[in-house]
């Protein structure tokens, strides 16, 4: 075995940081899973247990079928195995990643030879994976919505999790549950050939995680880490090979849709990145902030552009929070915290000239409070927003042409969510009351309403606090 070799035949490199603190205890809570989470969560979670192994919880972690550590024992510890490079060869974990370093390989074998102890303050919550899917006391806020390309199926956000519903099915009965590792999910996109589906989500302060799932076979095929913060605004490029999103870290962010690699990295907004669009033909991509702006960057450069709205102080009145990409031309439909949708061409054909606001090519009917989603028609001819603040939100059809209303409806509850099928004759809203709602594109008429969860049956006693605010 080569870890018993590197044992008995050489003294273990340890750096001086960790010389010095020899006498501390590796903590599992403090420095052990903040390192699982970094390296080993993506291919070894309960969606994706590789090698049957999931390293997401201490328990799971002691009770693996084959003992993966040993505690008192980093010798005959198969984690450890793993991860350690051998002579000239480098270590079979992470597979298609950089290696641990030489400290994150110590921290691993200290907290081994010192017994492997869980020292969690936290009570790990209750298993959430396919087989134990989530439980809802009531209904959750739904943060995204997104119709298949085939116009066959409809993803709902939920907590942990993304439910498929067939568009033909009044009942409103999943066909799945697509459940994964982090809690928190803001944005879900269909692949442009609808094989695939990825969700922006993540863990609020701590991490955020971009997740593909195989839609035929319902499979997380990819799980890769980015900030500290879930993940926003996603987007697939035109040819379907890469996803855009955006961080709390004011960063803008593409990565590759097979492997997880990153190849954009853009940081020149100086806020949260909430949306991102591409160009027809894939070569640039834009992304709105709250900081107010929608700034064009080109993908192959990763180099910043322009930015698209004014830059003139107090011209854009309010944080942008969703942007859309018309389906044949490069018009972009912008919608913020200003209550107004508004239609942008993405390319400046003119020198600016400060305090103009040249790319502007129209506005549309003003909203009530912020606008969280925007959409065009497929055929471009209709634009539609959702719009919420305190216990009222809206939806808005318009004529894309003139920003002529078409037909609006008011709800006593925020609206967050919004898509419009292929066919352009479904558009589907959600919100904070946690019931999907499908209209008539054409008229407005209502076509479908269901919930977006099962509820559990409720058991006798005082309601929740999440009830009593429902």
């Amino acid at each position: 075995m080569k870890l018993a070799l590197l044992f008995l035949g050489l003294a273990w490199p340890t750096p001086l940081h960790a010389q010095e603190a020899a006498q501390e205890k590796v903590s599992f809570e403090r420095d052990v899973v903040p390192l699982l989470r970094a390296r080993c969560h993506g291919c070894h979670q309960p969606a994706k247990a590789k090698g049957k192994l999931n390293l997401t919880r201490y328990d799971s972690l002691m009770r693996s079928e084959d003992p993966v550590v040993v505690p008192g024992k980093p010798e005959e510890s198969l984690l450890l195995e793993l991860v350690m490079p051998f002579d000239d060869e480098l270590p079979e974990m992470p597979e298609d990643a950089e290696p641990l370093s030489a400290e994150e390989i110590d921290v691993l074998r200290r907290w081994i030879a010192e017994g492997a102890v869980d020292d969690s303050t936290a009570k790990p919550g209750p298993l959430v994976d396919a087989e134990h899917p989530p439980v809802y006391p009531c209904l959750p806020v739904v943060t995204s919505l997104a119709y298949s390309p085939d116009g066959t199926m409809l993803a709902v956000t939920g907590w942990h999790e993304v439910f498929l519903y067939p568009t033909k099915d009044k009942e409103g009965l999943p066909l799945a549950r697509l459940v994964g590792l982090s809690p928190r999910i803001e944005s879900i996109c269909f692949s442009p050939d609808g094989t695939h589906l990825a969700v922006g989500c993540g863990t609020p302060g701590m991490e955020g995680e971009l997740q593909l799932w195989n839609v035929e076979k319902k499979k997380l095929v990819l799980s890769t880490r980015a900030t500290f913060d879930t993940l926003r605004g996603l987007s697939w490029s035109p040819d379907g090979s890469r996803i855009a999103f955006g961080c709390a870290d004011r960063s803008l962010r593409v990565v590759e849709a097979k492997t997880g690699k990153q190849v954009l990295y853009q940081a020149t907004h100086e806020d949260w990145v909430l949306g991102t669009a591409w160009s027809v033909d894939g070569s640039f991509l834009v992304s709105v902030s709250r900081d107010r702006s929608l700034k064009l960057v080109e993908v192959a450069t990763e180099q910043f552009i322009d930015n698209i709205t004014s830059i003139t102080p107090g011209a854009v009145k309010g944080g942008l929070m969703s942007v859309h990409r018309h389906p044949e031309r490069d018009e972009l439909l912008v919608g913020g915290a200003d209550g107004i949708p508004k239609a942008y061409r993405m390319h400046r054909e003119q020198k600016r000239v400060i305090g103009d606001d040249y790319n502007l090519l129209r506005n549309f009917p003003s909203m009530h409070g912020l606008i969280y989603a925007v959409e065009w028609s497929p055929d471009g001819s209709r634009v539609a927003a959702v719009s919420g603040l305190g216990k009222k939100g809206e939806v808005c059809v318009a004529n894309a042409e003139d920003g002529v209303e078409i037909w609006r409806h008011e709800f006593p509850f925020g609206v967050y969510a919004l898509s419009l099928d292929s066919s352009g004759t479904r558009l589907a809203l959600a919100g904070d009351d946690g019931i999907v709602r499908e209209y008539a594109l054409q008229d407005g008429s209502l076509m479908r309403k269901f919930p977006s969860a099962p509820v559990a049956a409720k058991k006798p006693g005082p309601p929740t606090s999440q009830e009593s605010a429902q």
